[in-house]
């Protein structure tokens, strides 16, 4: 079996904490990857742009501190590249690292920008985050249950995703307003994805989508990454949830995206080092638990290994070349 989760902000946590990646504080290190079986990691460069002046220079920090912690753990976890990349690393008995960008800002509008951090590895960009930038415009009302249906991308946007289709960098819309996501649909032909985000029909925040979302992104041939993030789970109040009720709307979540979009569009997006924690999935080695879940909601094996890494993995085979 593959694990394969398609987002975390380990990397900006220990920029701001100083510990390392082979064993810290936190919901992901090396040493309990190991021990959970995983095989592939995406890495976001986390960036908040309104707490920076630089978004750019901030992300290339990031970028020199996942560098050093590739080259210090070469024995362990090597990049990857290329599909060959993460093929090679499982031969080696190596994990594997794939570096994404979470906020289009840092591009500064650039295309020659995009370029330098496909150039330093990254494989996956997160056209937003919470604010407005030169791509486009993210789901964030002041209430977060009402989506932006009207302000999708700019024209930098669709330009952007022109480039991403030729360099074989995927698109990812978690984040991105109702309307961005159906320009990414309009503007793109291959795969791309929605790397933490759940189902709205089961919980109504922004963040997550919409069934007619989900069937296209599926048609598409894209995956939608789980999101442990418990506000994204459910609307219970904070009191009223116990870990017990978290896993079953973790299983919810994925039983209606299988349900709607079909049982290849489903992998795992945890937000790891993003989210304040999951009372019921508190961190990597929790996954069984999740798979277990699973397993007594009557799935089969081969589905199961279908959401936990198979799936992400044919679109990485796909768009990474």
């Amino acid at each position: 079996m593959h694990i394969v989760d398609m987002h975390c902000d380990t990397i900006s946590r220990l920029y701001a904490n100083g510990e390392n990646l082979y064993d810290n504080s936190g919901h992901v290190d090396l040493k309990r990857m190991k021990q959970a079986g995983y095989s592939l990691q995406n890495f976001a460069l986390f960036i908040n742009k309104k707490k920076t002046h630089e978004p750019y220079e901030a992300a290339r920090e990031l970028v020199k501190l996942y560098e050093r912690e590739m080259e210090k753990n070469r024995e362990w976890i090597a990049p990857v590249y290329t599909w060959l990349d993460f093929v090679q690393n499982e031969r080696k008995g190596k994990l594997s690292a794939l570096l994404t960008l979470e906020e289009g800002a840092v591009c500064l509008g650039e295309l020659s920008r995009l370029q330098e951090f496909y150039r330093l590895g990254v494989r996956m960009l997160t056209l937003t985050w919470n604010y407005p930038n030169e791509l486009g415009y993210p789901n964030l009302g002041a209430d977060f249950v009402t989506p932006d249906t009207t302000h999708g991308l700019t024209e930098t946007g669709i330009r952007f995703l022109e480039e991403m289709e030729k360099l074989g960098m995927i698109p990812d819309v978690s984040h991105l307003s109702d309307a961005g996501f159906y320009d990414v649909l309009k503007h793109t032909k291959k795969p791309f994805v929605a790397s933490h985000s759940n189902a709205r029909a089961i919980c109504p925040a922004v963040r997550n989508m919409t069934d007619d979302m989900i069937r296209r992104l599926a048609e598409r041939g894209g995956v939608i990454g789980l999101n442990f993030c418990e506000d994204f789970l459910t609307d219970l109040s904070d009191e009223q949830r116990t870990p017990e009720q978290v896993l079953e709307a973790v299983v919810c979540h994925a039983e209606h995206i299988t349900n709607v979009g079909g049982m290849e569009c489903l992998g795992l997006g945890s937000d790891f080092d993003g989210i304040p924690g999951n009372r019921a999935l508190p961190d990597v080695t929790s996954i069984e638990r999740l798979m277990d879940a699973l397993h007594k909601k009557g799935w089969k094996e081969s589905e199961i290994d279908a959401v936990m890494g198979e799936n992400v993995l044919r679109v990485y085979r796909e768009i990474l070349h």
